[in-house]
């Protein structure tokens, strides 16, 4: 199979090398739709479940028509198996509001789905962690409940905001970006759950509207719990991830990425800190 293909709802495989998207798709003009990255390992797409909950209700959130899970999920089938087990493969289901030169009543959301590598940049992030600077939101933690149309909670195809954070962190020096509310509180990554670790104990900011709902961070807390950790979801500081054994940058692609460096200075590392690498891959399984 070749690098990347696309999948549509009815199971096709299509050449990524041939046109797909109209010019006039609302995901292209406005970013206008929702997505979910999946992380294909095994010939499987890892935890669909929790990655089709999340697109629904990020759909529900703007207003999209909802596709049936069982409609992903036998194109995400197809597209794991056409990817094969050799090699890990980045899933990504797209959904968008469609073309904007179609009257409003007649108009069709546009689906598909796209496979391609894990990114040789993810893969050492995995190794060798990364260094992270803070940067402030602009606004609280609780905004999303006041304004629902701002969709804070909603995984939406309109990224450029964290794109550009990223770009920041690169000019200063660092890999990736930690965000702050207006009032200090940790919020998450552009494209990741914060996690910071003390002891046997896992601590995340609560997924409120604010703070999308990490499927990562959700699996591995669900494993950690049967294995008799403590995890908890509460408000972090600043001063928090100085103090924490660890600070790590959870996603479905990148997995656990240690943060070594808070902006330029080194985080502390007790000997037998948890580590959350293998935690990740046992909890995925």
């Amino acid at each position: 199979m070749s690098a990347a293909f696309l999948v549509t709802l009815d199971g096709r495989v299509h050449d990524v090398a041939k046109p797909f998207l109209h010019a006039d798709d609302l995901a292209v003009l406005r970013g206008d739709g929702v997505f979910e990255t999946a992380l294909v390992r095994g010939g499987k797409a890892l935890k669909l479940d929790l990655h089709l909950e999340r697109l629904a209700g990020s759909a529900r959130r703007i207003g999209l028509p909802e596709v049936e899970a069982g409609v992903w999920a036998r194109a995400a089938g197809v597209a794991a198996r056409e990817w094969g087990t050799e090699r890990e493969g980045v899933l990504r289901l797209v959904l968008s509001r469609g073309r904007e030169s179609v009257p409003v009543e007649a108009r069709q959301p546009t689906a598909f789905l796209y496979i391609s590598p894990v990114p040789e940049a993810t893969l050492a992030r995995r190794a060798d962690g990364v260094g992270v600077v803070t940067l402030e939101r602009g606004f609280p933690a609780d905004l999303g409940a006041r304004a629902p149309w701002l969709l804070l909670g909603a995984k939406t195809l309109s990224y450029a905001v964290n794109m550009a954070a990223l770009r920041h962190a690169a000019e200063r020096g660092a890999q990736d970006v930690i965000f702050l509310d207006a009032l200090g509180q940790v919020l998450e990554g552009p494209t990741a759950t914060v996690i910071a670790t003390s002891g046997r104990t896992l601590r995340t900011p609560p997924p409120n509207e604010g703070i999308l709902n990490g499927t990562t961070m959700r699996a591995l807390f669900r494993h950690a719990g049967e294995i008799g950790l403590e995890c908890r979801t509460e408000p972090l500081v600043r001063e928090d991830l100085l103090a924490a054994d660890g600070v790590w940058l959870v996603s479905s692609v990148a997995l656990a990425t240690r943060v070594h460096t808070l902006d330029g200075e080194p985080l502390r590392r007790p000997e037998g800190a948890l580590d959350l690498k293998p935690l990740i891959d046992e909890a995925l399984v």
